[in-house]
């Protein structure tokens, strides 16, 4: 469950914008959801290899350069899909919980 949701969030943090690994981490973290390299690597190239995201070598002014991620078409369609089930999931949850 913890993998799904964090693959949502993944998407949904570079839905904004495209955004390199640290980035991700950082918003991740921003939203105390406590994520490591480790566990951000594989979850990026199930998401990549899924087709839901591509990427970009650019250079950076501050080292090498970075691998920058964005969402594709099925990407978009998948998070949108994702967001209508998190709504109704929380909906019912919320309903319980009262």
């Amino acid at each position: 469950m913890r993998r799904g949701i964090l693959e949502f969030c993944i998407l949904l943090s570079i839905s904004r914008q495209k955004k390199y690994a640290t980035e991700i981490i950082n918003d991740l973290r921003s939203s105390d959801l406590i994520v490591v390299e480790g566990t951000l690597y594989p979850l990026l190239s199930r998401l990549r290899n899924a087709e839901l995201l591509t990427h970009t070598w650019e250079e950076s002014q501050s080292g090498p350069p970075r691998k920058y991620y964005s969402l594709t078409p099925k990407g978009i369609d998948t998070l949108t899909a994702l967001k209508a089930t998190w709504t109704n999931l929380t909906r019912s949850v919320n309903h319980l919980i009262a």
